[in-house]
C-alpha cells in the first residue's frame, strides 16, 4: 500500500473520530482539574519507548514520564500512565475521557492538532531520514527518489514526507503502522528496511544501541514536541500552560534534558561499536561475580558492572600511570581498607570495588535521589 493511500486512510480515520465525538453531545465538564484532584491521579497517555516510558532497574522512568510526574506532583495527585501506541488511538482515547492528556514524545501532524488542544512547546525536534552504514547515500530530496523507504504511522512524518513529494515528485515510502518509530530504527539496523523517518529525539536516544545508524538528512521545518488535552478540558489547559511558564519548570526541564540528552549528543561510532564488542566478548566472563557481589552488598549489579568499564574497560590487568590496577583499578591505599591482598584477582577485586561503591552510595544519603 503506498504511502498516499495510508495518509487517507489515516485521514478518513481522524474525521470519523471527530464525527463520533460531534455527536456524542457530551456534557462539559465545569471543572476539570478539580475533577483531576477529586480523582486523585493524573492520567497520561504515553507510548512505551526510550524517550517516553519504561520500566528501569530503579522503577519507572522517561523524558516524557518523568516531566508529567512533576506536573502531577504540582497538582498534588499521582501519575498514572496509560500506554497507547497508535496516535489515532491515543486521540480517540482522549476525547473519549479515558485520559487527561497525551506526551507521546512525537509532534502532531496538522490532522490530529485539529481535535486536540496542544500545550507549550518544551522540545524542539526534527524529522530524519535514517539508514545504516554502508547503505546507500542520501544527500538530498532527489537521492531519495525511487528509493525504497519505510516509515511508523505518524501523522506529522506522513505530511512532512507528502510536502517532500511536492518538492521531488520520486519520493514514495510504505507505512508499517503496526510498528513504532523505535522498531523502524531496529529494522533498518539489522538491514530489514534500508531508510526511515523518525524525530531526532528518538535517533538521538536509540543510536547507543544502534550504532550503525547514520542520519542521511533533515526534512521540513523543527516542531516543538507539546502536550495534548481535550479541548474542553480548559482548567487542565490553562493550569499546564501557567506551569510550564514557571523558572522552577523551566528549571527542571532543563535538568531532564540534561540527564537524558546531554550525554548522548557527542555520539563517537568506534568508540560505541567497540564498547558494545566488549558487552558480548568481555562482560559474560565476569558478570557472574558482578551479580553476586552485587546481591551480597544490595546495590544494582549493572551500576557495578558500569563503573568496571569506565574503571578499566572489563580489563582485569589494567594500570594507570599513577598506580591504580586491576578491573575496578582499585588505588593500594584503597585496596588495604578494604582487605584486599591481589588488585589482579578478578573475583576479589569486584567484591571489594562493589563494597567500597556500596559504601559511598550509603553515605550519599536518602536526600539524593536515585
Amino acid at each position: 500500500m503506498t504511502g498516499i493511500v495510508k495518509k487517507v486512510q489515516y485521514a478518513a480515520g481522524m474525521l470519523g473520530i471527530a464525527l463520533l465525538m460531534g455527536g456524542c453531545n457530551q456534557t462539559l465538564v465545569r471543572d476539570d482539574l478539580e475533577a483531576i484532584r477529586a480523582r486523585g491521579e493524573l492520567i497520561v497517555i504515553t507510548r512505551n519507548n526510550a524517550t517516553c516510558y519504561y520500566e528501569a532497574a530503579y522503577g519507572q522512568a522517561g523524558f516524557e514520564y518523568e516531566l508529567a510526574e512533576a506536573f502531577a506532583d504540582h497538582l498534588g495527585v499521582k501519575l498514572r500512565p496509560l500506554v497507547i501506541e497508535d496516535e489515532a488511538e491515543m486521540v480517540a482515547a482522549l476525547r473519549r475521557g479515558d485520559a487527561d492528556l497525551i506526551a507521546a514524545g512525537v509532534p502532531f501532524g496538522r490532522s490530529a492538532a485539529k481535535l486536540v488542544t496542544l500545550g507549550p512547546g518544551y522540545l524542539r525536534v526534527r524529522k530524519q531520514v535514517v539508514g545504516r552504514r554502508g547503505g546507500p547515500r542520501i544527500a538530498n530530496l532527489q537521492d531519495l527518489a525511487d528509493m525504497p523507504m519505510w516509515v511508523a504511522g505518524s501523522s506529522a512524518v506522513l505530511e512532512v514526507l507528502l510536502a517532500a513529494r511536492g518538492e521531488e515528485q520520486g519520493i514514495s515510502w510504505q507505512t508499517l503502522s503496526e510498528y513504532s518509530s523505535e522498531e523502524m530504527l531496529r529494522l533498518v539496523w539489522n538491514r530489514s528496511i534500508p531508510l526511515t523517518v523518525v524525530e531526532s529525539n528518538m535517533l538521538t536516544m536509540n543510536r547507543r544501541f544502534f550504532p550503525e545508524l547514520v542520519v542521511h538528512l533533515s526534512l521540513g521545518e523543527p516542531q516543538q514536541l507539546r502536550w495534548a488535552m481535550n479541548p474542553q478540558s480548559r482548567q487542565l489547559y490553562r493550569a499546564v500552560t501557567q506551569w510550564f511558564a514557571e523558572a522552577a519548570t523551566q528549571d527542571a526541564l532543563k535538568g531532564l534534558k540534561s540527564h537524558y540528552y546531554s550525554h548522548l549528543e557527542d555520539f563517537d561510532y568506534v568508540d560505541m561499536a567497540r564498547y558494545r564488542r566488549r558487552i558480548t566478548q568481555r562482560l559474560p566472563k565476569y558478570q557472574g561475580h558482578f551479580e553476586e557481589a552485587a546481591k551480597m552488598y544490595g546495590v544494582d549489579w549493572q551500576l557495578v558492572a558500569a563503573q568496571a568499564y569506565q574503571e578499566s574497560h572489563w580489563d582485569p590487568g589494567a594500570k594507570s600511570f599513577t598506580g591504580v590496577r586491576g578491573i575496578m583499578m582499585l588505588t593500594l591505599e584503597t585496596a588495604k581498607t578494604l582487605g584486599l591482598k591481589n588488585r589482579l584477582s578478578v573475583k576479589d577485586a569486584i567484591y571489594a570495588g562493589t563494597r567500597y561503591l556500596a559504601r559511598l552510595h550509603r553515605l550519599m544519603g536518602e536526600s539524593v535521589s536515585e
